[in-house]
């Protein structure tokens, strides 16, 4: 149970930062002038959760493949990427945006298929791939998605609010280096178990 817990609070925090200022959390707030806001978090539930079952289906694969030192290596280096990334910023496209916009289907539907294809490759499934090397695959899952869910959410919910309070500058540079404390932590890891 305390693996399973670990897995759950580690996902959950690491996706959560990493979705903030995502260009999902653009799509989130999109969609939620559209639609009402329940439907927009269905489908983006439903799409974050087959995506990271997915990326968690992969990372237990690598992680049974690889032996644990190098693959903690790997996963600090890849979060010492996310963070670079996480600084460089995202944008929601124009055309992203007008897909939002003029979408006549279900708002469930949309939403998800939007999520879906929105979230493959990005960020936030990588490092879901990358924690589900290193902990258990159902806690990673179930944390991971939670913790997108959570941030879209506020994206939803608070966002205008939080947009003309809080720079986007302060919350890109928290969210790049919370990536790089957790890859640095890897690496070290990595470092004394390969020595």
């Amino acid at each position: 149970m305390e693996g399973f817990l670990v897995a759950l609070a580690v996902s959950f925090g690491v996706i959560f930062v990493a979705e903030l200022g995502d260009k999902s959390q653009l799509m989130a707030l999109t969609f939620a002038t559209r639609f009402r806001p329940v439907p927009v978090l269905i489908g983006i539930t439903v799409a974050t959760a087959v995506v990271h079952l997915a990326s968690v289906a992969i990372g237990v694969g690598v992680g049974a493949a690889l032996p644990t030192g190098w693959i903690a290596l790997v996963a600090g280096l890849a979060f010492l990427g996310f963070g670079a990334w996480t600084l460089r910023g995202d944008k929601l496209t124009e055309e992203e945006r007008r897909k939002a916009e003029r979408s006549q289907r279900s708002a469930v539907v949309t939403v998800g298929v939007a999520f879906f294809l929105a979230e493959l490759g990005d960020k936030t499934m990588l490092a879901t791939v990358t924690l589900a090397t290193q902990y258990g695959w159902f806690g990673t899952w179930l944390g991971s998605t939670l913790g997108m869910v959570a941030a879209d959410a506020l994206a939803i919910l608070l966002g205008r609010y939080l947009g003309r309070k809080l720079p986007e500058r302060t919350i890109r540079y928290g969210a790049a280096v919370l990536f790089a404390i957790c890859g640095l932590w890897l690496i070290l890891e990595a470092v004394a178990e390969l020595t």
